[in-house]
């Protein structure tokens, strides 16, 4: 099926390829320049740091939602063991231990070889540029080496005078106008831009299911609209993220997963999910300082297509 002629008019208007050069793999992060760094540390004003990830743990956020998006499974290979052949108790002693789980399951950035559409990735790269032998030959997440900006808390639950938006509901360009308004924030150029729906806070209250999910367990979904597609593309933001699992309202508006296509693929903006913003929004509230130092560089898996990442807003 051919995409609706909406999806086709936003992709002429807010496409980036060749805008940082024909071998580009880095996207919208190019607009975090060292002057947007140098600014962002002048939000350091009291040192105080707040994580914004959540646990990787078997039990996880992810509940086993999408298939290979595994949450992790810790094995012990180590437990006090000794390195004297003697067994002597009072040398040195190691524990050690490895984990298996999908890079997706928690809180992480989705890198530009995550989404293509018509054969092709971010910048005109051809999605078989992806093998199943080496993963992401372009727009790999190892890219990402250095996620350092300000950061912009819109709390559009907080905004609307609601603890959590429901599903599905569609945020609009409106919607983050408005919370910006109320955070008295301006987005700059090389801003990263959260986004607040509250729904986090099922997953804190044994929400389980719901929080991914929907209250029905249908998979709808409180998120990003097409209408703010051209809005963080007139305001040049470098990356976004919000508390959801799927960061776009769901069921699309129009094409499946349109939001995606169009961050990833046209504009090369890197999204992040299942972001906990939950004791960020509070400290917001109470200090009325909506902007931070927001340090998330993810780990830098060669060749992957997303990686988890513990994003930390300084005030």
């Amino acid at each position: 099926m051919p995409l609706s002629n909406q999806f086709q008019e936003l992709s002429a208007q807010v496409r980036n390829w060749g805008r940082w050069g024909d071998d580009d793999q880095l996207g919208t992060l190019n607009l975090i320049s060292p002057e947007v760094v140098q600014e962002a540390a002048g939000c350091i004003q009291h040192g105080r740091t707040i994580s914004l990830a959540v646990p990787l743990e078997h039990d996880g956020i992810q509940v086993g939602f999408i298939p290979g998006r595994d949450n992790p499974v810790l094995t012990m290979h180590a437990v006090n063991e000794g390195m004297d052949p003697d067994g002597d108790p009072d040398t040195f002693h190691t524990s050690d231990d490895h984990v298996s789980f999908g890079l997706q399951a928690g809180t992480h950035w989705d890198g530009l070889g995550h989404v293509s559409y018509s054969g092709l990735l971010y910048n005109g790269y051809d999605a078989s540029t992806i093998t199943v032998e080496d993963g992401a030959t372009r727009c790999g997440i190892q890219n990402l080496q250095s996620v350092c900006s300000r950061g912009v808390l819109l709390d559009v639950a907080r905004a609307k005078g609601t603890d959590l938006l429901d599903c599905p509901y569609a945020i609009t360009a409106n919607d983050l106008d408005e919370a910006a308004a109320m955070g008295g924030v301006e987005v700059r150029a090389g801003d990263i831009v959260l986004v607040r729906t509250g729904r986090m806070s099922l997953y804190h209250s044994g929400g389980g299911m719901a929080y991914c999910l929907g209250p029905k367990q249908d998979g709808s979904n409180a998120g990003l609209s097409l209408s703010t597609v051209s809005w963080l593309h007139e305001h040049d933001v470098a990356a976004v993220a919000n508390d959801t699992l799927v960061l776009e309202v769901y069921p699309s508006e129009v094409d499946n997963l349109a939001v995606h296509m169009l961050h990833v693929v046209d504009m090369g903006l890197t999204q992040g999910q299942n972001w906990d913003l939950e004791a960020l929004s509070d400290d917001c509230a109470a200090d009325g300082v909506y902007e931070f130092f927001l340090a998330a560089t993810p780990e830098p898996f060669r060749g992957a297509v997303g990686s988890p990442v513990a994003p930390v807003a300084i005030k």
